[in-house]
């Protein structure tokens, strides 16, 4: 079995493929104050939990933006899995041009995009990642990864204006029960502007993007508001929760 780690800047999301059938997931926290002993106590046990013994797996792919958090995960799979994991970076992908000033500054979680854009669907392609960040990322009609835009992600634009702002209390990210762009409460206001003021900036964006790469890119989301504010600017092709870690698997097989 194989161990795929996708390490975010707010959580670690992990998953078991069987030869290519996912079938275990699980998420923990970012804590950067885990070492190795630690990380890898926490992801046997969410293995156990998922039905999967520790001891079937063969080998380990991770991707991180976390520094710190990539030499704990990797030293996990060391010690406690008995494995040499494999790390995404610009050396170790699944043969995706990368069109970068200067590839080797790519992020991880970017190349993943690409890698299972070119792998999944005909380019050009779109991908939107609705991560911490809001990222997007651009693959060309020749199969290269071009480069993208990133910007703050809904939670922490949220998080921003619920710290800054004394009067306004904390809301659910999602739209008004209205279903208007003018709120008529303080509550409806504030999730129409989080909710439409992003559902804009995707569609605003895909159209930029596809003004640069072509008119036909198929555009991809994927990420923790996905389901939501992809589905509801009418721009994205389809909504693929897995997406990095079917790349992840991609990445070890082309690498091992």
């Amino acid at each position: 079995m194989l161990l795929t780690i996708d390490i975010g800047n707010t959580s670690i999301a992990a998953a078991v493929f069987d030869g290519d059938a996912l079938t275990a997931r699980f998420r923990l926290a970012s804590d950067r104050e885990m070492d190795a002993e630690a990380c890898g106590s926490h992801i046997a046990a969410q293995l156990r939990a998922g039905g999967v013994d520790p001891g079937a797996i063969e080998g380990a792919v991770l991707s991180s933006t976390v520094p710190v958090l990539a030499a704990a995960a990797a030293g996990a799979c060391r010690a406690i899995f008995g494995v040499e994991p494999v790390v995404v970076s610009a050396e170790t992908q699944a043969g995706v041009p990368l069109r970068y000033d200067d590839p080797s500054k790519v992020g991880p979680d970017r190349i993943l995009h690409a890698v299972a854009a070119v792998h999944r669907h005909t380019p050009p392609v779109i991908v939107v990642d609705f991560g911490t960040a809001l990222v997007f990322d651009a693959v060309g009609r020749d199969g290269a990864y071009l480069g993208g835009t990133i910007a703050p992600g809904i939670g922490i634009s949220a998080r921003a204006l619920f710290d800054g702002a004394a009067m306004l209390d904390d809301v659910e990210v999602t739209a008004p029960p209205s279903g208007s762009v003018i709120g008529r409460n303080t509550v409806d206001g504030m999730q129409a502007g989080m909710f439409y003021g992003y559902v804009e900036m995707v569609r605003g964006m895909v159209r930029r993007f596809k003004e640069e790469i072509g008119d036909d890119a198929t555009v991809i989301a994927t990420g923790g508001y996905a389901n939501e504010i992809a589905a509801a600017s009418g721009c994205v092709d389809a909504i693929e929760p897995d997406l990095n870690f079917e790349a992840l698997r991609l990445v070890y097989e082309a690498n091992t």
